[in-house]
């Protein structure tokens, strides 16, 4: 396997597993960096830039190369998040106000009481849409802000939680558009991309559309030897029924999008479809926890605080399996393990991951064309986090 990129001496063990993803459990094209206390001690990429392998005018599959970005799917939730973080950090937003404060169209329909902090925290209560918007009304903001202001809530918000897969978008970017007048994918261009030196994108600009790769949906290959597990029963039939909560979250948006197509990527929607490298999602990460090289450190250590206390745990209503949130980022669970107890991040459904670990200066970036049927814990990036921590321990 042709591997570009290096390794700080010491994490051996993460190209290795990242050969491994290649060589026993399909990867197509994918690429992992690592930050240690700011500094990069892995950054690797390998194989195609299209998950179909498309041939060049050259007759050759065109190489993944080292800014070769993809669409990083949930994974942006971990970015969408921390923007309304740091206009709190600011003073712009009062995290246990209500929506309605910054937001009054919201109030309809019983949500009058629903607190900021139960947005973040996918306590809000609406993680489906009566009528599910199509690909291009869910590109609409307006629209999409409208739909979700309208929607009663599927239980009474801050009482329980469930993962607002697609409505998320609308909820955070909306409320970011009310704040600042900006988009937010504007915002974060500006305040947090630009800042950091991180190649992260909600909203692909046209200048950038020659470096993204096509994605798809791959199958394992039979001789990984991954451990097979079975979803419990309430989980199957959760996916298998059109009323349930879970089918109804994902389906927000119906027909699913394109995720190839131009339009879509250019679109901002924070849930779903931000366009990131590797590099660009771990140096996010380290610029969470600390100063990271070359650029700023973004959160306030009473910030990062909320960014990973614990604020909904237990049955998830939507994805049917114990989950744990802080204000927007994943908290390590055994539904998505991260790197530690203390760590906190996004996966993407199907392969990207990206997280922080405060303790041990970790942070963390994994993406990849080829999309698995996994939710929110891919065997390859789980398998790369195994490599890290193998390092970290060899280190002690």
């Amino acid at each position: 396997m042709n591997v570009s990129g290096a390794v700080a001496e010491g994490f051996e063990p993460v190209r290795e597993a990242f050969v491994r993803n290649f060589e026993v459990l399909g990867d197509r094209g994918a690429a992992v960096t690592v930050y240690r206390d700011g500094h990069k001690v892995v950054d690797l990429w390998a194989g195609t830039r299209d998950v179909d392998g498309a041939v060049t005018a050259a007759g050759e599959a065109a190489p993944w190369e080292q800014g070769t970005v993809q669409i990083v799917r949930s994974a942006t939730k971990g970015v969408a998040a921390a923007a309304l973080l740091l206009l709190h950090q600011r003073g712009e937003l009062d995290l246990d106000a209500p929506v309605g404060t910054y937001w009054p169209e919201y109030k309809a329909a019983g949500k009058e009481r629903t607190l900021v902090r139960h947005l973040l925290a996918h306590r809000a209560g609406v993680p489906v849409l009566d009528r599910p918007l199509t690909p291009a009304e869910a590109a609409d903001p307006d629209l999409g802000a409208a739909a979700v202001a309208a929607q009663a809530p599927a239980w009474e918000p801050g009482t329980d939680h469930g993962y607002h897969a697609q409505t998320y978008s609308w909820l955070t970017g909306e409320l970011v558009r009310r704040i600042t007048g900006r988009t937010i994918g504007e915002w974060i261009a500006d305040e947090i991309a630009g800042p950091v030196g991180a190649d992260l994108w909600l909203g692909l600009p046209r200048a950038q559309r020659a470096r993204v790769g096509r994605v798809g949906q791959v199958d394992a290959p039979a001789q990984s030897g991954a451990l097979k597990t079975r979803p419990k029963p309430a989980v199957t039939a959760a996916y298998a029924d059109p009323a349930s909560l879970t089918r109804r979250a994902f389906a927000a948006i119906t027909p699913l999008p394109d995720e190839n197509d131009p339009a879509y990527r250019a679109a901002a929607l924070p849930a779903s479809n931000g366009i990131a490298t590797a590099e660009g999602l771990a140096r996010f990460y380290a610029s969470l926890i600390g100063e990271v090289a070359g650029g700023v450190r973004l959160l306030r250590p009473e910030t990062l605080e909320l960014a990973r206390g614990e604020q909904s745990s237990g049955p998830d209503r939507v994805l049917v399996v114990n989950t744990r949130f802080g204000l927007g980022h994943m908290l390590h669970g055994a539904a998505s393990p991260l790197l530690s107890p203390t760590s906190f991040g996004h996966p993407g459904r199907g392969g990207a991951l990206g997280l922080a670990d405060p303790e041990s200066g970790i942070a963390f970036g994994y993406v990849t064309n080829g999309f698995r049927t996994s939710v929110t814990a891919d065997p390859r990036a789980q398998a790369l986090l195994r490599a890290v921590r193998t390092a970290l321990a060899a280190g002690r």
